[in-house]
């Protein structure tokens, strides 16, 4: 973001609406203010910190629930009175307990895969007895990559054989289980996009 002094503070009386999105997923999670020391706080500490109406001072989200909002960018509208901040959230961002302030939203189909691979790291060290993905991810890194290639062998046949239904379920395994390959490798989603945009940018 460009240097603070350019932002409008002076349209809201000192304060700009803030948007708090997903960084991963997309999902808004809720809008609050800040204000220029909220700012400052925000990029010094690493958590998103607010300027609170109702209380009349700073307010870090997550100081009493401990569900922080994680900074990872923020970034200001083409008139400079509004910010949007990414963030990612340790925990329910709503007081009421709700994934986002907005309810339990679901997040956009693309947004879907981090959603999925969170869940795929919350099965690592669990029961293999309950949980495929743990099993998968128990039996280490050859296997997970075992699967992979199996997947893409059936991806590539229900493509040949001309069905699509099979083919979308086939292509369902196969994002899945290169998640699970991914995390076991110690990787994740977000370095194969990565990659994928330094390419497309080429």
């Amino acid at each position: 973001m460009k240097q603070d002094d350019d932002l409008d503070w002076q349209k809201g009386q000192g304060l700009l609406p803030t948007i708090i999105q997903h960084a991963d997923d997309g999902r808004v999670l809720m809008l609050g203010y800040m204000n220029a020391e909220a700012l400052e706080a925000t990029r010094s500490s690493g958590r998103v910190t607010f300027y609170s109406r109702s209380k009349q001072r700073l307010w870090t989200k997550g100081e009493t629930s401990g569900n922080h909002l994680e900074l990872v960018d923020v970034l200001a509208d083409c008139d400079r009175d509004t910010l949007l901040v990414l963030a990612r959230p340790k925990g329910p961002a709503c007081h009421t307990g709700t994934d986002t302030c907005f309810g339990n939203t679901r997040s956009p189909r693309v947004g879907f895969l981090a959603e999925l691979e969170r869940t795929i790291g919350e099965r690592v060290g669990t029961d293999p007895e309950k949980s495929y993905t743990a099993r998968l991810l128990a039996e280490g890194t050859k296997r997970c990559a075992q699967k992979v290639g199996e997947e893409g062998v059936e991806v590539a046949l229900a493509a040949s054989a001309g069905e699509r239904d099979e083919l979308a379920s086939e292509s369902a395994d196969l994002l899945y289980h290169l998640l699970v390959c991914l995390r076991s490798a110690g990787t994740d989603l977000d370095s194969v996009l990565e990659v994928l945009i330094k390419r497309h940018r080429r």
